[in-house]
């Protein structure tokens, strides 16, 4: 019994930071007005055939807060590259040099500013749903199994406290980004 316990809180533990970590990686692709590599996260080319993850052909560096470069390991890559980050919708104009893609990244205009905190608010919003769905399958089985009602009721308690701590994790991690998307 004593097994099945361990068992439900931390696999209800492992699961609210899988969704903290998913967040982190949600709210690493909304650019906050610098540039950053990890903005063509989900860039993919063609590599000969087959979708490739864009850092999978090339080296992407950012030389400075308003440029990324991407260094393809063979230069046949770059018409491809360009193609990749069109078809990634990302709003970027990328220009080659014939050595390498160059991306001028614009500052960031209040009204977009706005926006992408809208969406990191949104990306907020559904990992504390996660949350909250795994604080309630905690529940449901620690309703399932055969111990005293108060023993149930300081399991629950426990699983709110965890609910809670991530809740706010997920809170402080948003307001993080969202200052650093509204700083001009």
């Amino acid at each position: 019994m004593e097994e099945e316990i361990q068992f439900i809180i931390d696999g209800t533990k492992e699961a609210m930071a899988k969704a903290l970590t998913h967040l982190d990686k949600k709210l690493s692709n909304i650019r906050a007005g610098k540039a950053s590599p990890a903005m063509l996260n989900g860039v993919m080319v063609d590599y000969y055939g087959s979708p490739t993850p864009l850092s999978q052909v090339a080296n992407v560096n950012t030389p400075d807060g308003m440029t990324i470069t991407v260094q393809p390991w063979e230069k046949g890559m770059i018409p491809e590259i360009e193609k990749g980050i069109h078809l990634a919708n990302l709003g970027f104009n990328p220009m080659n040099n014939g050595e390498s893609v160059i991306i001028n990244v614009p500052p960031l205009t209040e009204e977009r500013r706005i926006d992408l905190a809208k969406q990191a608010k949104a990306e907020a919003e559904e990992a504390k749903i996660g949350v909250r769905n795994d604080r309630k399958n905690a529940n449901n089985d620690i309703k399932e199994l055969d111990i005293s009602e108060d023993m149930k009721k300081n399991l629950e308690i426990d699983v709110q406290n965890m609910t809670d701590l991530h809740i706010k994790k997920i809170d402080e991690t948003f307001a993080k980004k969202e200052a650093e998307i509204m700083k001009v």
